[in-house]
């Protein structure tokens, strides 16, 4: 089996392994951080965010919460209210964070949540339970979405369910089933898509305005152009190779170890990290001077410039670490010209302080 470590990197896909650690780091301690990679098919920006759920760290929950309920913020049904003493009687556990996937066949009830027929039809105890979807039993976690660009068109109703969860953060799911009361959850999750930019409808920022807007960063995967690099994929990838080196692709225990405890330390710096009043108000004057249409593009830089920089090692943020993240952040939200013409100006500035922006 594929893993995280044994996918190639190079510098056509860099900026996407980059992008998937940042939303754990930043997803592991509550703040979403929703990704959208773009590419043409066979580039392997499926299989680069399908692999990372094993490199997800352990979160701990209430004991056999399908919710993932926190134990010092119980916000489920049948949790919520508790006491600390009653949660303390319940238990509670380690689980590996969430990673779900919503595909174009899936129906609003699955999704959201829906009546639980086994509930239902006990002939011996019947009784009106919901069964909760994918979204609240992503909650700490990840939601994956392939092709996301046409699900505007094939999905509405799921479209709108995004627009929720994604909204805020939190984000704020209502579940209707009647017969049930009403329930309504934040949910904090992060969302990953993927879709190819020549295909219908188009890039992202060609689909519905509003989804387009809730993703946070955006960025483009290409072919390697190295003869090296795609010599090297194709060898790992043979079947030759693949049955002579079983033990090669399966899951490093060690390595997943490494790459985990590194992510929960970012985590612990993220929680700490501040920007400067002066990143700040340069981040306020890019939103004025380039009339961003909405106010979370520069809630996205201000929270995806740190995390870059911890990844990253840096002890501060660097001006380049801003260079990085800006055409992410941007792409889909301002026009082409007003791009160019901002990266043309940050790329004239010295690439080791942030005091020359």
């Amino acid at each position: 089996m594929l893993s995280f470590h044994n996918v190639e990197q190079y510098k056509e896909n860099q900026t996407v392994f980059d992008l998937v650690l940042m939303s754990i780091v930043s997803t592991y301690v509550g703040q979403p951080l929703h990704i959208h990679v773009e590419g043409v098919r066979g580039t392997g920006k499926t299989t680069i965010m399908r692999t990372a759920k094993h490199i997800l760290p352990k979160i701990t929950r209430i004991k056999g919460c399908v919710y993932n309920c926190d134990p010092s913020a119980p916000h489920c049904p049948e949790h919520k209210g508790m006491t600390p003493e009653e949660i303390k009687e319940l238990g509670v556990e380690e689980t590996t964070m969430p990673f779900l996937e919503i595909s174009h066949s899936s129906k609003t009830g699955t999704v959201v949540g829906s009546i639980d027929l086994e509930k239902l039809t006990d002939s011996m105890y019947p009784e009106a339970r919901l069964l909760p979807g994918i979204v609240p039993q992503a909650h700490r976690g990840i939601i994956f979405i392939d092709e996301i660009n046409r699900l505007a068109d094939t999905s509405p109703e799921i479209t709108d369910v995004l627009l929720d969860v994604m909204g805020n953060k939190p984000g704020h799911l209502q579940i209707e089933e009647a017969g049930l009361p009403v329930v309504d959850l934040p949910v904090s999750l992060s969302v990953w898509a993927a879709s190819n930019p020549d295909e219908a409808p188009g890039a992202l920022e060609w689909v519905r305005r509003q989804l387009s807007d809730r993703f946070d960063m955006v960025c483009s995967i290409g072919r390697p152009s190295s003869v090296e690099v795609l010599s090297r994929i194709l060898k790992k990838n043979s079947f030759y190779y693949k049955s002579r080196h079983k033990s090669k692709v399966k899951i490093d225990d060690a390595n997943y170890g490494i790459l985990t405890k590194k992510i929960t330390k970012w985590g612990r710096a993220y929680k700490t990290a501040e920007l400067t009043d002066y990143l700040r108000n340069y981040i306020s004057q890019l939103y004025v001077n380039y009339k961003f249409e909405s106010l979370r593009a520069a809630e996205a830089i201000e929270q995806a410039v740190l995390l870059y920089s911890i990844i990253k090692g840096h002890d501060r943020v660097l001006t380049s670490d801003i260079n990085q993240i800006i055409p992410m952040i941007l792409k889909h939200r301002i026009g082409e010209n007003a791009l160019n013409e901002l990266i043309r100006k940050m790329e004239g500035k010295d690439s080791n302080s942030a005091e020359g922006i």
